[in-house]
């Protein structure tokens, strides 16, 4: 029942999607490369993002301060360099 009732998302592309984020649409492309952005789909060969599911995914990254523990300090080897 909720499925009928659910408001139709709107279908934005990579250069409307950066702009209501405020990224780039190469950080979105890259993104998706990685697999850390958020979900997309493909129509017709094109990608589209639901703007429900863009605002989602930023407020999945939404944190109170920099010392919030869901966020694991970045260690020496994670840059890809050896330590020296």
């Amino acid at each position: 029942m909720e499925e009928a009732t659910r408001v139709p998302s709107r279908f934005l592309r990579t250069p409307e999607a950066g702009r209501l984020l405020g990224l780039s649409s190469r950080t979105l492309e890259k993104h998706r490369t990685c697999g850390t952005g958020p979900r997309y789909r493909k129509l017709g060969g094109r990608v589209v993002y639901a703007e429900n599911e863009l605002l989602a995914w930023a407020d999945a990254g939404l944190r109170p301060s920099t010392t919030d523990p869901a966020v694991l300090p970045m260690t020496p080897t994670d840059s890809g360099r050896p330590i020296r």
